[in-house]
Order: C-alpha cells, then sequence, then structure tokens
C-alpha cells in the first residue's frame, strides 16, 4: 500500500458477495428518510467497492459533523502520548485563569477522561447555553455550569465538551487541532486536504465543522483497524485504539435525546466513539460515518442525509453484512456489474417540469418576498426572483449583499455565488403554470433545499430536507479554507 493510493481489489478475492452489496445500495436507495451520498467498504485492506451519487463527487470535501468528534479524540491521543497534557488531569488546570472563579467541586473534579466519554457530570447538553452566556470564550461558560451529577457517573451527549478537549489540545500544542494532526496523522495516511470551522476565528470547532473527504474517512477507519499502523509503521500511540473505542460509560439506560430508544446508540460510549451492535463507528449527525467492524475485517465509510440514521445502520446490519464471506468466493460476472453500478449512481434531479409555460412573460424578472401576507418568513433570504438567460431559466436568491443563482433544468447543474462557481448543484422547473420548483443540493454539506415561487402570491417558501446545524447563512453551507 502506498501513501497515496488505497490497494483495490475484486470483492470476491476478499470474500465479498457482490450481489449482496448491490442489495445494499438498493436498499438505502429505496428506504425512505435515507439518502446516501457516498459510500467505500474495504475489505482485509483492500478497497472493493466505492461510488459518489453525483452531484456529489470523490475528490469534494463533505461536512462530517459530529464525526469531527473522532479527529479530535485523536489528537487527545497524541498529545497524551507526548505528555503535553494527562487524561487524569483536572479540566480547570488547563485554564488557570480560570481557576478563581470555579468553586463548584464537581467542576474541579472533572478530568480530561470525563469529558472525552461524555461523562462530564452534566445531564445533558450545554452547548447552547455555554455559548450564549460566554460567546468569545465557551470553555469559560462551560465550566461555569455545575455538574448536576459526578463527574464519570453520567452520560450526556455534550458539544461543550469536545469543544474543550479541542481547546486544552491548542493550548497544550500551541496550534489548531488540523495543523497539530497534519504531521502526525493526516499526511503518514495520505488524508489530503482537510477544512475545519473555527469559532472564535483561530479555534477549530472540535465537536463539528470538519470536512473531508470521504476516502480520508476511509483511511481514517482503516488506521483504527489496525490498531493504528499505516504501511507498517506505528501511527497512532501504542494502546491508544482500544483506549478510545473501548466502553468508558453506559449509555444502555440513559434518557439522553442522542440515545433515545435508539439500539445502536445503547451499547456504551468510548472517547468520542460510539460502540454499536457490530464493532465501534465515528458518527455524524444525519448519517455520516466511519464504521470499523474488526470482527470482519471491515471498514465502511457512508455519507449521506438521513433523517433516520437508526434505519440506515439496520440496512447495514441486514443487507451489507452477510455480504461478507470467510473464503474468497469466484462471481466475476458480479463484481463487473457492482462496478458499473458503483460508476452509474445519481442522485434524482427534481421532478418538476423543466419546459416553460407557453405564457412566460409573466415569469421574466418576477420577484418573490418572504414578506407579507400568508407568506412564511424565511430569516436570510431576501428575496428570489426568476430570470431568463441565453442558457435557461435560473432562479435567484437573494442574501444579504450576495446572490446565488441557479439553473432549472432536468439534470443537476451547478449554481454561482455572484460570478463564482458555488458548491452548489440545482435543478427544478414548473409544478404548473403558476408555481416554480427547484431544488439546491449543498454537496459540501449533506443537506438539500426546496425553493418555490407562487406567481399569484408573489411568495416564496423555502424548506430543508434536513435542517443544517449552526449555519444562519446558506453562504455558510460551504468548506472554510482548506488546510
Amino acid at each position: 500500500m502506498s501513501v497515496n493510493s488505497l490497494p483495490t481489489s475484486t470483492p470476491s478475492s476478499e470474500g465479498v458477495d457482490a450481489h449482496a452489496v448491490m442489495g445494499f445500495v438498493d436498499a438505502l436507495e429505496a428506504t425512505n428518510g435515507v439518502e446516501p451520498h457516498s459510500l467505500m467498504i474495504l475489505r482485509h485492506g483492500s478497497l472493493v467497492a466505492s461510488g459518489w451519487w453525483s452531484p456529489y463527487a470523490a475528490e469534494r470535501l463533505q461536512l462530517l459533523y459530529s464525526l469531527s468528534k473522532s479527529f479530535t479524540s485523536t489528537a487527545i491521543g497524541f498529545a497524551a502520548a507526548e505528555g503535553l497534557l494527562s487524561l487524569d488531569d483536572p479540566v480547570v488546570s488547563y485554564f488557570p485563569e480560570l481557576d478563581a472563579g470555579v468553586t463548584n467541586a464537581r467542576t474541579r473534579s472533572m478530568l480530561v477522561r470525563h469529558i472525552a466519554a461524555m461523562s462530564s457530570g452534566h445531564v445533558e447538553d450545554t452547548w447552547q447555553r455555554a455559548s450564549t452566556s460566554r460567546p468569545d470564550d465557551p470553555v469559560h461558560g462551560f465550566l461555569e455550569l455545575p455538574p448536576e451529577q459526578d463527574p464519570g457517573s453520567v452520560f450526556a451527549y455534550n458539544q461543550s465538551a469536545t469543544y474543550t478537549l479541542a481547546t486544552i489540545v491548542q493550548r497544550v500544542s500551541g496550534t489548531t487541532v488540523t495543523e497539530y494532526l497534519r504531521s502526525r496523522l493526516l499526511d503518514p495516511i495520505g488524508a489530503g486536504a482537510v477544512a475545519w470551522s473555527q469559532y472564535p476565528e483561530g479555534q477549530d470547532m472540535g465537536f463539528t465543522g470538519l470536512h473531508a473527504t470521504t476516502e480520508t474517512i476511509a483511511r481514517f477507519g482503516e488506521l483504527y483497524l489496525r490498531n493504528g499502523t499505516w504501511l507498517g509503521k506505528q501511527v497512532l500511540p501504542v494502546g491508544w485504539v482500544d483506549e478510545a473505542t473501548r466502553q468508558h460509560i453506559a449509555t444502555d439506560t440513559v434518557t439522553d435525546p442522542a440515545v433515545g430508544e435508539k439500539p445502536d446508540w445503547r451499547q456504551g460510549y468510548g472517547f468520542q466513539f460510539w460502540r454499536s451492535r457490530h464493532g465501534y463507528r465515528g458518527d455524524g449527525a444525519y448519517g455520516q460515518y466511519c464504521m470499523v467492524l474488526p470482527e470482519l475485517d471491515v471498514v465502511v465509510a457512508i455519507m449521506g442525509q438521513s433523517s433516520d440514521t437508526q434505519a440506515l445502520l439496520d440496512i447495514v446490519w441486514r443487507e451489507l453484512l452477510p455480504a461478507f464471506q470467510e473464503s474468497p468466493l469466484s462471481d466475476a460476472t458480479a463484481d463487473q456489474h457492482l462496478e458499473e453500478r458503483m460508476a452509474g449512481l445519481t442522485l434524482s434531479p427534481s421532478n418538476a417540469d423543466a419546459t416553460a409555460p407557453a405564457d412566460t412573460d409573466r415569469w421574466v424578472d418576477a420577484q418573490f418576498s418572504p414578506a407579507g401576507g400568508n407568506c412564511p418568513e424565511q430569516p436570510s433570504l431576501q428575496r428570489v426572483g426568476i430570470t431568463a438567460t441565453p442558457d435557461g431559466w435560473q432562479v435567484v436568491l437573494h442574501e444579504h449583499d450576495a446572490k446565488l443563482s441557479v439553473p432549472l433544468g432536468n439534470s443537476w447543474r451547478v449554481g454561482h455565488w455572484d460570478d463564482e462557481p458555488a458548491p452548489v448543484f440545482a435543478s427544478g422547473g414548473w409544478n404548473d403554470s403558476d408555481t416554480i420548483r427547484a431544488e439546491l443540493i449543498f454537496v459540501e454539506t449533506p443537506h438539500r433545499l426546496i425553493i418555490q415561487c407562487e406567481l399569484t402570491s408573489r411568495c416564496f417558501t423555502a424548506t430543508w430536507i434536513t435542517e443544517p446545524r449552526g449555519s444562519s447563512t446558506l453562504r455558510a453551507l460551504s468548506a472554510p479554507r482548506v488546510r
């Protein structure tokens, strides 16, 4: 295996039933609330299947949401091995400027290992309260919120905990989490460029905001599957994989909304990794997964937009696990069919009629507002316009001092912010002579937006299939500066 390429093999050679993988892909596409965007499967160290549902593409960075947490955990592992921190140090010891004001006994007893395991003693997420009370210093806001229980005694999925981990890494290393991981993790496994959203400026968020390719996720999973080795070289600290992925806190009896009644969220929590019914996983909102299955020698990297993430995992266990056999198979025809299937993946474009109605003059330069009458308010969009260009009809979204122009049509076509190509693809047309519908995919995120303009009311609606988390504008739904 070279640093810059993953070894490839046929499914059959690695004991993978290509028919079952195709059935898995079919099930993903057929399940309501599950929209796959990319998939990579590694078996015995080789890539046996990969594909991207157009307009998503292999080279495109995608928002990982909370799968970012597993990278922050990895940074903690390096820092501990290098003697920059100890998992058994009190969290407050890394913030001496706050020491005098932190008097609560439970807060003072909170250790680094507690916040790594989401067992700070708080019984619910504290991010909104912490970041609202101290917008310039969320760690300060976090440490001002006394835990309701003893640290280490209760699980609660807590964004502030991971943000604090990332802040500790930055303090002890003198650089961002991204830069700290570059020479230690990303370059050794050939991960390529990544981008991490910051809050405030200069501080990688840690708990979300990392943008990376699906291949980077697959490489990351493979590194963990191999106990931290890559090309025969130990990359992760010895013993870190076992420590980070074992259960540190039970989740089977808690009422945290992040767990709910979902069985794959009730298997225990490690250091920013979830235990699963099979193996363990890095896990991001709406179905951004790095699944590591040691018992099968398998890594599955999958990105998508799923409103029912348990349903997605259920499909993996039901449809994909039976594909992995103990011995090599012999079915070159099925292997070829799977390769062709994966090469032709696409998301269905809008089914609105791209042919303009006869009375198109009514639509030329029509403007639509979110204000007045029964038109719902859309905070970041001031207005939407329709224009006719030599290349066809366009919907123009006006947001503050910028405009996003997207083409109508029956295939996915790129949009533009002002005069620059945007990481947005659109399709659409007329539902009827008085209604235009456009579907916008923000391909550096999991999200799809439906814009509908009604000529009679001169109003538009904007509806997300899944609601972006933490983004207040459309312009923000893209990868930050690549590092």
